[in-house]
């Protein structure tokens, strides 16, 4: 059997985004990059970040993670030094593997903030990854990105606990007939989803962190779509299942962010500011569950995921019905979607 490599150090991997009015732009070019989006469109995205001062919560959120990562692994058998990385915005990922590199780091774990399959949630990441080591040059560390979490108990269980503390925020039932528990995340293109595992794996997170609840009825909904109209996207909608919900008689609405782990931009304006407002302008109320952001059994659950490269024998934790996805992305897993001309 081969033996498991020596890590030495754990490297978070994450979006990124502006920490300052001056910033907007300038971060929007980079996530857009090389896909044609005209101008205009990136002044409207701006606005939304300019109506929280210009400045994305998930940079901040990202300082949480590592603070709270550095505290456990430095109690824990793998006292390991944690960076941190982005893929669009200050710290780059480029400058923080050449940091590395200089800081003599030789191979280190990659933490991604994303518990997902498809290619922008996973090999997106993989790609950058090995980007920035091109940038750096061949004396850069190596980087092995730790598997997916969907179903880690690190992490369904914190989400349990928040949906059913936001049920208790509302006042409500979730198997009343007029209320409606809807998990929410990132929508995708169509033809992305259908060379991944997203879409199941969201199903089976959700259908864990209702069934912690007892719960039986609750539906999948979509956010954030910025593909243009002729390119189909997941749907439906959450602000358009809210608005169907409202004909149907539903009064409550309760909204658990799935598909995200800390309360950044899509969660702070596409639930908390348009979603809310669509709720609000029906007349049915709605409550939003919170995230896992640094909750102590997430951060464990890391450290757990970094032990488990570290030793065979430890076993890999998971609820669902899946299966353990394998450590290392298979070569052409969750491709790029074909771009429309």
């Amino acid at each position: 059997m081969t033996a498991q490599p020596a890590y030495d150090a754990l490297l978070v991997v994450s979006f990124g985004g502006p920490e300052g009015p001056d910033d907007v732009v300038p971060f929007l070019e980079n996530v857009t990059r090389g896909r044609g989006i005209p101008p205009e469109r990136l002044a409207e995205v701006g606005a939304h970040y300019l109506l929280f001062g210009g400045v994305s919560p998930i940079n901040a959120q990202c300082r949480e993670l590592v603070a709270a990562l550095r505290v456990e692994l430095r109690d824990s058998e793998h006292d390991l030094p944690v960076y941190w990385g982005n893929r669009n915005w200050h710290p780059m990922l480029a400058d923080t593997i050449r940091t590395m590199r200089d800081d003599g780091v030789r191979r280190a774990l990659a933490f991604v903030t994303s518990a997902w399959s498809s290619y922008s949630a996973c090999r997106q990441y993989l790609d950058d990854i090995e980007a920035a080591r091109a940038i750096v040059g061949p004396d850069a560390p190596t980087v092995d990105k730790i598997r997916q979490f969907f179903d880690h108990p690190g992490f369904i269980e914190p989400m349990a606990d928040n949906l059913r503390a936001a049920l208790a925020r509302a006042g409500v039932d979730a198997h009343d007939p007029s209320t409606r528990l809807l998990f929410s995340a990132h929508s995708i293109p169509g033809s992305m989803a259908g060379t991944s595992d997203y879409v199941v794996q969201l199903h089976e997170a959700a259908r864990l962190v209702a069934t912690m609840n007892e719960i039986d009825t609750y539906e999948i909904v979509y956010q954030s779509r910025s593909g243009p109209p002729s390119v189909p996207w997941l749907e439906p909608d959450v602000g358009d299942r809210i608005e169907a919900l409202a004909m149907e008689g539903i009064t409550t609405v309760v909204v658990v962010p799935i598909g995200f782990i800390s309360d950044h931009m899509e969660v702070v304006y596409d639930l908390d500011t348009l979603a809310a407002q669509r709720a609000r302008d029906c007349g049915v109320r709605f409550e939003r569950a919170s995230t896992v952001g640094v909750e102590p059994r997430f951060v464990a659950m890391i450290r757990e995921l970094v032990e488990e490269r570290f030793a065979t024998s430890i076993p890999q934790r998971t609820l669902g019905d899946l299966g353990v996805r394998p450590d290392r992305c298979a070569p052409g897993c969750c491709p790029a979607p074909t771009r429309s001309r």
